[in-house]
């Protein structure tokens, strides 16, 4: 009865906003939901896919990434890189504009210009920005002989040349510049709102702010005055406006969308994969033909870390710290068994290494990880020491959404005579925990911020220790970090993808982390829906989306 209530007041949230545009039959409102919190309109905070996909709506960077990926050109219209990698020169277009605003003068958007990138990159940078995206720059760009970043690493050489000087050459430096958190904002927004900017949103993207009641919906409506065309040279987007609700409940998620309030969901977590796919993953027959159901690779690797760094552990286990108890753990899982009845087999066993298949180094012949051998298993906790009269004992950490997963991985583990106690905490707790080295056996999962093997393989780079850095099992391998090294100042794309191969096969081989599968991308669209691609990234781009 309560779920009933509840679905009732959603839906009645999401008709009252929609009710903005009754008068106007004929508007393309594209609607959908955004579980998790959705925290800021600031693209300096772009940190979580709540805030990343609102913010894409809003803004644009120099570049952006086409369907397969690849850089392609946004208000830079085209660069150059430097033959020694370590100097980019943008040319910008000079017929983008901020969205109208009073912040301007007569309140119409201003051109950008170059200077508005030096001014956006530096304020990501400064620390009373505290933007959860400074890693982007940091320890790339030009730096001073103090090891800061220097004033002149970024350049507007006039109103529509930028240039960007980096300390030593960074292949992945374009995907990097794609990011949310290289979009540009205005000053004069900035200087006007502070902090209030997160909710008055000044940027140059497909859609400009129009609304955002916190507890239920924010609202965006199409920029006239947008710089963009289709191949035809029709002005873009299509659609009038976009509706963002907040429904946290998964299975009333599902109930919105079969009722047409949403046009697409994206992820399938929880009970709510049951409503709607078979154990083998098709779609179940009540909904075949009802909606278009699309699945890719994601970057998007999901393991378990070990944590070799005994310094802030509240208890030691030096059975972790064995090679070999680490192999074993990883022969003893069925992670083909994990994804078909856990997953509705949503998603990709973890037989290779931590680069997952949407990436081009991956290859599961030259990086073998893996596959379920718990004989093998056995011999090698014999090895190492333990068996029925001296049974390993683990505690496992990790969050209520992976319980299930985790009991089924602990009694995998029972058959070989491990004994996993399993340890639920909050999300907070256990991700700050984690972060500072106070877990030894935990779930994580890894999300790609651009796509790049290297951002993978930096979770076991020495110098990148957490909390300051992705390294959250604190490995060590001189030559993984020579390789990785390397790697970063390698031009040619062949070679670097031979590199990166060689630091997975490490990876596997000294086992701080059990991949446990490869999850994909998951989107359930409305038919009437045309124009919404999906890729490896899960981006959300909505500026060719139209409705018909």
């Amino acid at each position: 009865m309560r779920l009933r209530i509840f679905f009732c007041c959603c839906v009645l949230v999401i008709l009252a906003c929609e009710r903005r545009f009754a008068d106007e039959t004929n508007k393309k409102v594209f609607k959908y939901n955004q579980p998790e919190s959705l925290t800021s309109l600031d693209p300096a905070y772009a940190r979580n896919q709540g805030n990343i996909w609102a913010v894409t709506q809003l803004y644009n960077g120099l570049i952006e990434l086409d369907a397969q990926l690849h850089p392609a050109p946004a208000i830079a219209r085209s660069w150059q890189i430097s033959p020694d990698g370590r100097r980019y020169l943008f040319h910008l277009r000079q017929d983008v504009y901020f969205h109208d605003d009073p912040v301007f003068s007569n309140g119409k958007g201003r051109l950008v210009k170059a200077a508005d990138f030096v001014y956006s990159f530096k304020r990501i940078l400064e620390p009373r920005t505290a933007s959860t995206g400074s890693w982007i720059f940091k320890g790339k760009v030009l730096e001073n002989s103090k090891g800061e970043v220097a004033d002149t690493c970024f350049k507007a050489l006039n109103d529509s040349t930028l240039v960007i000087y980096l300390k030593e050459p960074f292949i992945p430096f374009l995907g990097i510049l794609s990011m949310p958190y290289a979009f540009v904002v205005p000053k004069e927004g900035i200087t006007k709102f502070g902090k209030d900017f997160r909710s008055h949103p000044i940027g140059t993207g497909p859609f400009l702010f129009k609304s955002w009641d916190e507890e239920n919906a924010i609202i965006f409506h199409k920029n006239p005055r947008y710089w963009k065309r289709d191949i035809k040279g029709k002005a873009l987007p299509y659609l009038d406006a976009v509706q963002i609700s907040f429904i946290n409940d998964r299975k009333l998620e599902f109930l919105t969308f079969q009722q047409g309030k949403l046009d697409f969901l994206s992820g399938v977590k929880g009970s709510s994969k049951d409503l709607i796919f078979n154990p083998d993953g098709t779609v179940q027959e009540d909904f075949a033909g009802k909606f278009k159901v699309e699945k890719r690779p994601y970057l998007d690797t999901e393991y378990i870390g070990i944590q070799l760094d005994t310094k802030n552990l509240p208890e030691d286990n030096p059975a972790l710290r064995d090679k070999r108890v680490r192999q074993a753990l990883n022969y003893a899982l069925n992670k083909k068994a994990l994804v078909l009845y856990y997953r509705n087999n949503l998603g990709i066993p973890g037989h290779s290494g931590m680069v997952p298949p949407a990436l081009p180094s991956y290859n599961r012949k030259l990086v073998g990880g893996y596959a379920f051998q718990p004989d093998k298993a056995r011999k090698l906790l014999q090895l190492a020491g333990y068996g029925p009269h001296n049974p390993l004992q683990i505690r496992l950490n990790t969050v209520a959404e992976h319980k299930e997963i985790a009991e089924f991985m602990q009694k995998n583990w029972a058959d070989v005579g491990v004994e996993v106690e399993i340890n639920i905490n909050q999300f907070p707790a256990h991700q700050e925990a984690v972060d500072n080295g106070r877990s030894a056996f935990f779930m994580k999962s890894w999300f790609g911020d651009y796509p790049d093997a290297e951002n993978f393989l930096a979770l076991f780079y020495s110098p990148n220790f957490s909390p300051g850095g992705p390294n959250k099992t604190h490995f060590k391998n001189s030559t993984y970090d020579r390789l990785y090294e390397q790697a970063r100042l390698e031009q040619n794309e062949e070679k670097r993808c031979a590199l990166y191969q060689a630091m997975d096969k490490i990876i596997v081989e000294e086992s701080p982390v059990i991949v446990l599968f490869y999850d994909e991308v998951i989107r359930l669209t409305q038919n009437n829906i045309t124009g919404l691609q999906a890729d490896a990234m899960n981006n959300l781009r909505l500026e060719k989306v139209d409705k018909i």
